[in-house]
């Protein structure tokens, strides 16, 4: 039986975190892989083809554009050319991920699927013995198939399998509208699709601010159809169509596409590691119950990533992966925060979010204060002709900011020195003392946290006080 310092179940993005630290510090490490490939969901079916998906969707839709200076555009859209550029990025990062880059920090890889014996003892196909001091659980989820009438017998797709089409659909129908919903649906309508979504409840981005919410449900709404307020009863597939029968308002409606897509949440990917023969407790969906090191039930096993049902990004399983690895390899207790953990919806125009919604504030009971400014009064989005969307960060009452929120062309990107800001618990007057060239777009954040000196300076007694120091000294 081989021993190590560390087992990493997961070869995703924390995985690969915890995998390759503890085996820079020295530690002896397993990482074990159920598939034949490392980088995880993201890489393989999420963040990656979803990001290059849309993209290449933009570049379909500006040259449909191009009409408005004059040019005339023909042809069909060639939906393999689509599915190369969706590979080649794949491709391109997985050279990063490639097995002998970890092999060559000392890291022993097992490709198969793992399943605990014991609290210490992982059995890998079935074959492998492996027994560790300590094991960190990243394995990720999968999407979540809903239990719907007639629902085995429709081909559908998930984001495991649409960026493998080969043509394009007339009409696509979407089941859900959460995140990776709104992305992919826009998109299809961007390269020329109908996209039609139905929704359980009665509006989207129910996790964002209600200003940021109602301003990009303006804009959506304008490119796709939303049916809210539904309730799946059954899906059916015939003459080349797949039909989804749903309830409203008490009443039978149905709608028929090309392709349907689920976009129903995820579900952790924990049923064949044999949690229980580790003592490990997992909660009535499966996710691994965590406390705030990050431990689970076994206090030498920690989940990280999608698999502990905390926060289903990327960047949240490599921050997660960073702080176990200081508590596994050296056995501290660095506690997990997710106060200035951030968030973005890659629709168009994209949907930034780090820290507290004002709803959020106000059900806390927070003394806070709002500064906004929407992106028809910044030059670079005005000249850009991309106007829609809007930036409001949060304060206290002392001007610390306590959460930001934007839709704009690239927020994500832009809204980044608001996060360096809270990070160094600076507060929102020194987004106003840098030196942005202008125009560009994060003058938007620097408009901003100008009202603050505003505020400060020219509402205050600030004028009185200098109008009488210019009398005496002028």
């Amino acid at each position: 039986m081989n021993q190590y310092d560390l087992i990493v179940i997961g070869g995703g993005a924390g995985g690969l975190t915890v995998a390759s630290g503890a085996a820079s510090l020295g530690a002896k490490v397993a990482l074990v892989e159920k598939s034949g490939l490392l980088g995880g969901d993201c890489l393989h079916f999420g963040c990656v083809p979803s990001k290059a998906f849309i993209e290449a969707a933009r570049e379909v839709l500006a040259m449909r554009k191009s009409s408005d200076f004059g040019f005339k555009t023909s042809g069909t859209l060639d939906m393999k050319k689509v599915k190369e550029r969706v590979q080649g990025a794949i491709a391109h990062i997985q050279r990063h991920d490639d097995p002998h880059r970890f092999t060559q920090l000392g890291i022993d890889i097992y490709f198969g699927g793992a399943e605990f014996l014991d609290p210490h003892t992982i059995l890998v196909e079935k074959e492998d013995r492996l027994q560790g001091k300590r094991i960190v659980v990243a394995t990720g989820s999968s999407p979540l198939i809903p239990n719907i009438d007639g629902l085995s017998d429709v081909e559908y797709h998930t984001n495991e399998s649409v960026f493998d089409i080969d043509t394009l659909p007339k009409r696509v129908i979407f089941i859900g509208g959460g995140p990776i919903g709104l992305e992919l649906a826009q998109a299809f309508s961007h390269l020329g699709s109908e996209a039609v979504v139905l929704e359980k409840h009665n509006e989207i981005l129910v996790k964002e601010d209600k200003e940021i919410r109602d301003l990009a449900t303006n804009v959506l709404e304008k490119e796709m159809e939303f049916i809210y307020g539904v309730e799946i009863d059954s899906v059916s597939e015939g003459n080349g169509g797949k039909t989804v029968r749903y309830i409203k308002d008490g009443v039978l409606h149905s709608v028929t596409g090309d392709l349907l897509f689920l976009a129903t949440g995820r579900k952790p990917s924990t049923e064949s590691l044999n949690l229980s023969a580790a003592g490990v407790e997992v909660d009535e969906k499966g996710f691994i119950t965590v406390n705030d090191q990050l431990r689970s039930s076994q206090p030498h096993i920690f989940a990280i990533g999608d698999v502990n049902g905390q926060y289903p990004f990327t960047h949240a399983a490599g921050m997660e992966g960073k702080l176990v690895v200081q508590n596994a390899v050296f056995g501290l207790k660095r506690k997990v925060s997710y106060n200035k953990l951030p968030w973005a919806t890659y629709t168009t125009p994209e949907i930034f979010h780090v820290g507290l919604t004002e709803e959020q504030a106000t059900e806390l009971g927070i003394d806070y204060k709002v500064y906004k400014k929407s992106l028809d009064e910044v030059d670079r989005f005005v000249a850009d002709h991309k106007t829609d969307g809007m930036v409001k960060i949060l304060t206290d009452s002392k001007g610390k900011i306590i959460g930001a929120h934007a839709l704009g062309a690239g927020a994500a990107d832009w809204m980044q020195p608001v996060l360096f800001a809270m990070e160094k618990g600076s507060k929102i007057g020194a987004l106003s003392n840098m030196v942005y060239p202008y125009p560009n777009h994060a003058a938007a954040v620097q408009q901003v946290a100008d009202l603050y000196w505003r505020e400060k300076l020219f509402d205050g007694p600030v004028p009185a006080i200098s109008k009488k120091f210019i009398e005496v000294f002028r």
